[in-house]
């Protein structure tokens, strides 16, 4: 399974590489954290479409923990959402001897660049790689979650839909940004990239501001019919 994976990834990233606009997307199922809202289904200019349309709302009262521990255990099985991001993304990880949850090694390669990352957990290795929430928390604050329950902004923090491995440094970078504000360094990944944050935004009942709705327009401008993903995919380059 690790080979097939592996060389899935390689082929991805090479055509990445390449200049062929190629986006993979490997089915890999995670559980979905319970109680969920269902996902929506469709091409993401359709699901755009119906998306209200208003300016940020303050971000007065945010705070990390109005969406819960950080890294639940949402689904139950054990694993925080941390490692089971690591395990779903990475290839050729490996668990730290005598836990079934814990990463210990592993590559990724990072769908926002296209470059490898070998990972290794430690004190001065972990943050290496993150995980990002695809529409940040703050933003969603500012577009509807204040409106949610807690259980509801739990399981968007958490939500396998909305997180992705990638470079520590260039999650920082991206910040709360959206997509007027920040897209992914590897073109070919755009569409995939604001596909899913259409997804999210729809699940969640979030707004997209007219900025973040005309940026997003701009990018499936050149991928038209471009899907919305599934609720657990894996996303390659």
């Amino acid at each position: 399974m690790h080979r097939i994976r592996a060389a899935a990834t390689l082929l991805a990233l090479a055509a990445l590489l390449c200049g062929c606009g190629v986006v993979g997307e490997i089915v890999e199922r995670l559980p979905d954290p319970g109680g969920l809202p269902p996902a929506a289904a469709g091409p993401a200019a359709e699901v755009l479409a119906t998306l209200p349309v208003k300016g940020r709302a303050p971000r007065t009262g945010y705070a990390r923990d109005e969406f819960g521990e950080a890294w639940a255990d949402v689904d139950g099985d054990g694993c925080d959402q941390r490692n089971q991001i690591l395990a779903r993304d990475l290839v050729d990880e490996r668990f730290v001897r005598g836990s079934r949850c814990l990463v210990h090694t592993g590559q990724l390669v990072d769908p926002y660049t296209g470059d490898v990352i070998a990972f290794r957990r430690g004190p001065t290795t972990s943050a290496d790689v993150q995980i990002d929430h695809i529409v940040s928390l703050s933003n969603a604050w500012q577009t509807g979650a204040q409106r949610l329950t807690r259980h509801e902004r739990e399981q968007l923090a958490n939500d396998p839909l909305n997180l992705v491995a990638t470079a520590g440094a260039l999650n920082q970078g991206k910040g709360d940004g959206d997509a007027a504000t920040w897209l992914p360094p590897a073109t070919g990944y755009r569409c995939a990239f604001v596909a899913r944050q259409v997804a999210v935004k729809a699940r969640y009942r979030l707004w997209v501001t007219p900025a973040e709705r005309d940026a997003i327009l701009r990018v499936l401008g050149d991928c038209p019919g471009e899907p919305l993903p599934g609720p657990a995919t894996r996303p390659l380059p």
